[in-house]
């Protein structure tokens, strides 16, 4: 898994962003939060450097309400979700996880910013692509990729971004969020018959259905990429590499192995990386049965980063 690894960080490696307070305790639950630290572990001992890992600081409120409205905001702040609202967020309500949400919203936001100085950065986290302005949902709190987006856009650090959504679920959240700007790109390849039982609509959505496998995800994803990259022309592109379309994840069934989950990350990145266009890589989700199966596909995305971020920048 990490046969070049090394060599490759004797002459240079993109930043990560990563926390040591990427954790909160959620009880026994599906998402497993213990996969960052894992993660970061395995970095590591594999001979990352710390100086490549930055540490984020919380998101403002200022940032966040670039997104939401200020009364779901306070709803969080203040503990005064309603059951259904907690039901429908699917992660049980603490001050511990609001902090940890308004944590990977700063660690998405630096790395969205590392990514448009350096070319490729990477987030041990984030990709919380569910959240709509006014509520939470599929564990997700705060759309961290939206208040990014936002953010650069207000900041004139960009004026068009891409969003690349590859997790198993389709980003309903973000492509509502998104649905009337012309200036941030979505395109989602997910699931149909999977969560959120209501799609919204992306610029471009590639359904596909349970036990496609690599072949008929791998062609359609060709079929757009990276077409729409040059079509587009995006000063960012924003890539969640989720894990779970793994054949063995939980909450997926679109039965990808892990090496056609390789050759996705290598469709997106290096066509990205080939036309100068810089590339944010979050991880969103991963569900294995066994969490080292989502720890290894998301060491797999990026040790092919690092490898990409040597070639092209």
């Amino acid at each position: 898994m990490f046969k070049f690894l090394k060599s490759i960080l004797k002459r240079s490696a993109p930043k990560f962003v990563y926390s040591n307070k990427y954790w909160v305790n959620i009880g026994n639950h599906v998402f497993p939060v213990e996969k960052y630290r894992l993660i970061y572990e395995n970095l590591i001992k594999k001979g990352i450097k710390r100086k490549y890992i930055i540490t984020p600081n919380p998101a403002n409120e200022e940032d966040i309400l670039l997104v939401h409205t200020p009364k779901y905001v306070k709803k969080l702040k203040t503990g005064s979700l309603s059951s259904r609202e907690i039901m429908t967020l699917e992660l049980p309500y603490s001050k511990e996880l609001m902090y940890f949400a308004w944590l990977f919203v700063g660690g998405t936001i630096e790395t969205f910013k590392l990514a448009l100085k350096e070319g490729v950065a990477i987030h041990v986290g984030g990709g919380f692509h569910h959240a709509f302005p006014d509520h939470g949902e599929g564990f997700c709190i705060l759309n961290d990729i939206a208040i990014g987006l936002r953010k650069l856009k207000k900041e004139n650090k960009i004026k068009k971004g891409m969003v690349i959504d590859c997790d198993v679920h389709q980003g309903n959240g973000t492509a509502f969020i998104f649905s009337k700007e012309s200036d941030i790109f979505t395109f989602s390849i997910h699931q149909m018959d999977n969560y959120p039982a209501e799609k919204q609509k992306s610029d471009i959505d590639i359904g596909l259905w349970s036990g496609d496998g690599d072949w008929e995800y791998l062609e359609a994803l060709k079929k757009f990429i990276p077409k729409i990259y040059t079509d587009f022309n995006p000063d960012l592109i924003v890539y969640l590499a989720g894990a779970d379309p793994y054949e063995k994840d939980q909450l997926g069934g679109l039965k990808l192995s892990k090496k056609g989950l390789q050759e996705r990350d290598k469709i997106v990145i290096e066509n990205a990386l080939k036309l100068k266009i810089p590339v944010a890589i979050l991880l969103a989700g991963g569900y294995a049965f066994d969490v080292k199966n989502t720890v290894e596909i998301h060491l797999n995305t990026i040790n092919l980063a690092i490898k990409l971020f040597r070639k092209y920048t």
